[in-house]
């Protein structure tokens, strides 16, 4: 057992209290990857010190210098994929090829926000007044708590930590508990690329630690990925103190699949937006509506190919889906689909924990498909977090989308159809943040915006220039070169 620490003003240091947890490979749970510190709020107070300390710093560093520093972790991350990639499916679970995935997508972050610093575009503009000048400019926001969730332990955290860092700001990150280790390789590669002490600083710990990251009055800005219940809570501390937020929370993904579709792409595509990261993930494909002429057609190579995932430890190079995060999960995940059962949906595959050979110390859940689900049903409203999925059937593309859009979350959604007249209409009349067609749910690329709509966030969205203006505040700047007293809207005569 290797023991961890916090990262604090560029040290690594006991939590105070001296408390830790334990680390567990979710795949084979007698398999302790560590124990990290259980932080508390004064952990975050140390952490919010060495932020301030650094923060002058750091802001006044050219953008420029700070996207060398970026762009030396992503080389790094690069070099290190293969490494990096196994430590993480020892420490949650899902599949090489999505742990490697996980970690590009780190490194296409840090490419493209290390191009930002010779950006950061303000606007120059024409002024009312005579011999006077106007533009605007970029400027940080101060610290900012960062609290990111599990099933993708470094490319979340690139999404907010490096926008973060090219505007200026300094930070306290705190991940999830369940993967503290992809956390702290992501904070060390920054640490050697040249981040300055102080700049990022690393809290491990559970609620506790996250709490007092929300309430401290130095945290200027929270940025939050996890639960809706959760962001709630986010929303409405930081609100009292009039504090920025930023929040991406769940999804309850739907896919239509038309008649004139080709079904075998989008039968492969719904497989992996419902059964990809073991359905863990905010743009899981949890419901898929499908036009009745290919209904039972549709159900059945479904189905069948459900059936036949190879579930094992995300190392061995035959398995194509892993286990869930916790034990936790899998009830959660459980507990769902036996409501399905109670409410009479129709249970086509499997629907309960997975046994076998190499499965029996690890939190693994058979793929399961309900159909005859009605709109009304738990298991087609709620978001489940795992590798369960609903079908049903739709007569027409209106009928689809009113009830793809007959939900509380819209952050992705996808059409399979060879008709473009079709598919301009669902862009144009599908609530959601993310719409693809002919592909899945899920495939996020990090030069486009990410987010929803509804209860999916709160309006902002991460990844591409948008993530600047989460890190950014905007500031007007006026010049006047005239010599003389000159009053906007008064004297434009």
């Amino acid at each position: 057992m290797s023991k961890h620490l916090n990262y604090i003003a560029g040290k690594w240091v006991r939590a105070k209290r001296g408390r830790t947890f334990e680390n567990r490979n979710p795949a084979d749970t007698r398999e302790l990857i560590g124990s990290f510190p259980e932080s508390g709020a004064e952990d975050v107070e140390a952490a919010v010190q060495a932020a301030a300390a650094a923060y002058d710093r750091w802001r006044l560093m050219p953008p420029p210098a700070k996207g060398e520093i970026i762009m030396r972790a992503g080389l790094l991350l690069k070099e290190r994929k293969e490494k990096y990639a196994r430590l993480m499916t020892r420490e949650m679970g899902k599949v090489l090829k999505e742990t490697r995935g996980d970690i590009q997508e780190a490194i296409d972050m840090a490419y493209y926000v290390a191009g930002e610093g010779r950006r950061l575009f303000g606007k120059t503009t024409t002024s009312e007044l005579k011999n006077k000048f106007a533009m605007s400019v970029r400027m940080p926001i101060g610290i900012c708590g960062l609290i990111t969730p599990w099933n993708f332990p470094m490319a979340i955290p690139s999404w907010k930590i490096f926008p973060a860092l090219i505007c200026g700001n300094t930070m306290v990150f705190k991940p999830a508990e369940d993967t503290p280790l992809s956390a702290q390789l992501f904070v060390e590669v920054l640490a050697e690329a040249g981040l300055p002490p102080g700049v990022l600083n690393l809290v491990h710990g559970s609620a506790e630690a996250g709490a007092a990251i929300v309430r401290h009055p130095r945290i200027r800005l929270v940025s939050f990925t996890g639960s809706c219940e959760v962001g709630r809570i986010v929303a409405e501390q930081c609100g009292r103190a009039l504090k920025r937020c930023s929040l991406e929370m769940g999804g309850k993904n739907a896919q239509i699949v038309m008649a004139d579709a080709d079904i075998d792409l989008a039968v492969e595509g719904a497989l992996w937006g419902a059964f990809g990261t073991t359905g863990q993930r905010c743009t899981a494909t949890s419901r898929i509506y499908v036009e009745k002429k290919i209904y039972p057609a549709f159900l059945r190579e479904m189905t069948r190919r459900a059936r036949r995932i190879k579930i094992g430890s995300g190392l061995k190079p035959a398995s194509q889906m892993g286990p869930l995060i916790n034990a936790a999960q899998r009830q959660r995940v459980h507990s769902y689909v036996q409501s399905g059962i109670e409410e009479g949906a129709e249970l086509l595959c499997g629907g309960k924990p997975a046994k076998g050979a190499g499965l029996t110390h690890g939190f693994f859940y058979q793929p399961t498909i309900f159909a005859g689900v009605k709109p009304e049903m738990k298991i087609i409203r709620e978001e489940i977090f795992g590798p369960v999925t609903c079908i049903a059937p739709v007569s027409s593309l209106e009928e689809a989308i009113a009830q793809v859009n007959n939900t509380s979350y819209g952050l992705s959604a996808a059409l399979y159809s060879r008709d473009v007249n079709r598919a301009m209409r669902a862009i144009r009349d599908i609530e959601s943040g993310i719409t693809y067609i002919n592909s899945p749910t899920i495939g996020a690329e990090v030069h486009l915006p990410f987010g929803g709509v509804k209860n999916t966030g709160n309006g902002h969205r991460e990844a591409s220039e948008t993530a600047l203006d989460i890190f950014s505040e905007w500031k007007s700047v006026f010049i006047d070169y005239s010599g003389r007293l000159q009053k906007a809207q008064i004297d434009v005569d």
